[in-house]
């Protein structure tokens, strides 16, 4: 079966860094798009980053633009998502999502990993 398990979640001082992970299984890793996403308390889940299903094409919201870096690894079947100068607003719990390149949904979720981001 389909299954995302994200990891590398923590607790970080603002400015810190860290790095989080997704590992996919039960598709064609490489067929597929990705993307990240997070849901802070209280709001609603908001996308953070993509990116095509070769590695060749990213996109990142204006709100993460310039500090958080989404890239994969189609031998490890594995999506990452760097993350400096972290700002206490990044705070929230980070989602891993896929979708076959010919669709324009998100189909299947990981369960999430927290970031907490303390000053």
């Amino acid at each position: 079966q389909v299954q995302l398990v994200e990891s590398g979640g923590g607790l970080v001082q603002t400015g810190g860094s860290l790095k989080l992970s997704c590992a996919a299984s039960g598709r064609t890793f490489s067929s597929l798009h990705m993307g990240w996403f997070r849901q802070a308390p209280g709001k609603e889940r908001e996308f953070v980053a993509s990116i095509n299903w070769s590695g060749s094409s990213t996109y990142a919201s204006d709100s993460v633009k310039g500090r958080f870096t989404i890239s994969r690894d189609n031998a490890k079947n594995t999506v990452y998502l760097q993350m400096i100068s972290l700002k206490s607003e990044d705070t929230a719990v980070y989602y891993c999502a896929e979708r076959e390149v010919t669709k324009s949904r998100y189909d299947y979720w990981g369960q999430g990993t927290q970031v907490t981001v303390s000053s």
